[in-house]
């Protein structure tokens, strides 16, 4: 599993002044910079996924997303690298592969894409571990990599740290890396999470993926260091204004990191605004990636 590097994963130190009100240390790890395409917490979800086609042999893989997935790109480029075999059910029969720049990468990387119904899409992705097509096994990674490979992948984003942090930060999706955070951290450690969908239930997502992945007592014993912050979604999903943007803006210009504005760059403006409650703490924002010319 060395093909893809995660040694550019750093923890950078950020001393800017807005920052550092209340005598915080804010600290990013970057796994933004693993691949160019299958960075951040997308090649922590898929790594042992990966391994399980590979011990498996099976052909390669089936998966899920909509039109703008970060997960189908990182699935396609994982599989070109691997050598394996990558079948997507894209969300709109009315899609094609050049419906846009991001689909049409995933085609160019070798990627079979299947478009489908809204309907039938949520019906489909309700597949079992394993589907058999012309006789070859293909393994079902869920949308989002939101299986409990994806969560032991995650669970390795604090081994590489010092692992000592007050506060952890994190935008969130499908839950996965946020349990892998919330499963690999001390027990002394408070677990931010920014949901970047309107309306999301995200405890009890968080719950229920931990029990189809047979993790029930690790949440049970780890569920009260959550806090959920999930008034920063600008509108919901992929949605953006003016205030984000030029909050992004800024900071790449004074940090020189890049932020996307689906989740990271909610998130960091969330825990912006919520520093003023913290005093003397070592904070770790998680930067899980999403930065990539299809989505900017």
């Amino acid at each position: 599993m060395s093909e893809i590097n995660i040694s550019n994963s750093i923890v950078q130190e950020i001393n800017l002044q807005i920052f550092n009100k209340g005598d915080n240390n804010l600290f990013i790890k970057r796994d933004d910079l693993i691949h160019s395409f299958v960075s951040g917490n997308k090649w922590r979800k898929l790594k042992y996924n990966v391994e399980e086609i590979q011990l498996n042999q099976c052909a390669g893989c089936i998966t899920f997303g909509g039109a703008y997935s970060n997960h189908l790109l990182a699935v396609a480029s994982a599989a070109q690298q691997f050598n394996i075999k990558s079948i997507a059910y894209v969300r709109g029969e009315e899609l094609n592969e050049n419906s846009n720049l991001l689909l049409r990468k995933c085609s160019q990387l070798g990627m079979e894409l299947r478009f489908i119904s809204r309907s039938s899409y949520f019906e489909k992705k309700q597949s079992s571990t394993f589907l058999y097509e012309n006789e070859l096994k293909y393994l079902v990674i869920p949308e989002g990599g939101a299986n409990g490979n994806g969560i032991k992948g995650c669970e390795e984003i604090l081994k590489e740290t010092t692992n000592d942090f007050d506060v952890i930060c994190l935008s969130q999706g499908t839950c996965t890396t946020s349990l892998g955070i919330l499963f690999s951290s001390p027990i002394t450690s408070e677990i931010w999470v920014f949901p970047a969908l309107k309306g999301f239930d995200s405890f009890n997502e968080m719950k229920s993926l931990s029990e189809r992945c047979g993790r029930s007592e690790d949440f049970q014993l780890h569920q009260h260091r959550i806090r959920i912050l999930d008034q920063f979604h600008f509108g919901g999903y992929a949605q953006k204004d003016e205030t984000l943007m030029e909050f992004i803006f800024n900071f790449q210009i004074q940090s020189g990191i890049q932020l996307d504005a689906v989740y990271t760059g909610k998130a960091m403006y969330g825990l912006l605004h919520h520093l003023n409650e913290l005093q003397n703490k070592r904070i770790l924002f998680i930067h899980t990636g999403g930065v990539n010319e299809f989505n900017n």
